[in-house]
C-alpha cells in the first residue's frame, strides 16, 4: 500500500491506495495534530509514504512524527521538477515551485497529453498554462477566498462585516455586502481573465481543484473537477520513481 499525503498551507489531505484503488482518505486541518488514527488498521500493509507539501518546515517536521507514530514505513518527499513524463517546467529554478501545483500539473497531462490551464483553489489560488506539447507557459499566484476575506478583516477592521458564503457579484447597498458581492466579483473577473486566456492560448481545457473549486463553478468556470488532483500527480510520480 502506498500513502499519499497533500500538504498545503493550511490543510492536509491523504489518500491510502493498493494497487491503484483508494483505500482509505482523509484530511485535517494543519494548525491540529493529524493523528492517522484511521490508518491504524492498515499500519503494518502500508509499504511508503509519498508527500507533497508547501507547508512551513516546522509543519514538515511535525507530520513526520505523526507518521512515525502510525507506520515505520519509508516516507518520501517528492518536489518540482526540471521535467517529467513530456512535461517541461518553465521555471529557471525549480525548487522555487510550489510541489503542488508542479504535481497538479503532472496530472492534468499524464493520459491526456492535450494542453490546459489547471486552477487550484486553495488557500493561494494558483493557475498554470500548459501547451500541447507538454511545456508549461506560466502562470498566477492569487490570494485565495479566506485569504482576503482575513485581510480585509484585520487590515480594515471599522469595515466590520460579517463573512456571506452566498456567491453575488451585484454592487452591495451595504458595507457587508459590498465586501461579501465584491469579493464574488473579483473571482467572476479572475474567471473572465482566465477564460480569455484559454480562448487566446488555444487551451484546450480547464481543470480545476482545490476547496474553493465550487465557487469557482458556481461564477462560470467550466471546468473539469479533479478534487484530488495533486494526490493523482504525486501517485504517478512516486511510481514512475519506484520503478526506476
Amino acid at each position: 500500500m502506498i500513502l499519499l499525503l497533500d500538504c498545503g498551507n493550511t490543510r492536509l489531505k491523504w489518500r491510502l491506495m493498493a494497487d491503484g484503488v483508494v483505500v482509505h482518505d482523509g484530511g485535517g486541518a494543519l494548525e491540529e495534530t493529524v493523528t492517522f488514527a484511521e490508518l491504524t488498521p492498515y499500519a503494518r500493509k502500508i509499504d511508503r509514504v509519498a508527500v507533497s507539501t508547501v507547508a512551513s518546515e516546522q509543519s514538515r517536521l511535525r507530520l513526520d512524527e505523526s507518521l512515525a507514530a502510525v507506520t515505520a514505513a519509508p516516507v518520501r518527499y517528492h518536489w518540482a521538477e526540471v521535467s517529467r513524463d513530456g512535461l517541461t517546467n518553465s521555471y529557471q529554478d525549480v525548487a522555487k515551485m510550489g510541489a503542488d501545483r508542479w504535481h497538479a500539473m503532472v496530472a492534468a497531462w499524464v493520459g491526456a497529453r492535450r494542453s490546459f490551464a489547471v486552477v487550484d483553489a486553495g488557500s493561494a489560488v494558483t493557475i498554470d498554462y500548459v501547451d500541447g506539447q507538454g511545456q508549461h507557459l506560466g502562470g498566477y499566484i492569487l490570494p485565495g477566498l479566506n485569504m482576503m476575506r482575513r485581510s480585509l478583516k484585520l487590515d480594515a477592521a471599522r469595515i466590520g462585516f460579517e463573512y456571506d458564503e452566498q456567491i453575488n457579484a451585484a454592487p452591495g447597498q451595504s458595507t457587508g455586502e459590498c465586501a461579501n458581492h465584491g469579493l464574488a466579483w473579483l473571482t467572476e473577473s479572475l474567471v473572465q481573465r482566465l477564460l480569455g486566456d484559454v480562448g487566446r492560448l488555444g487551451l484546450e481545457r480547464v481543470v480545476l481543484t482545490g476547496g474553493d473549486a465550487g465557487r469557482f463553478l458556481s461564477l462560470g468556470l467550466k471546468a473539469e473537477h479533479r478534487p484530488g488532483l495533486v494526490l493523482e500527480g504525486l501517485e504517478i510520480v512516486d511510481l514512475q520513481e519506484s520503478r526506476g
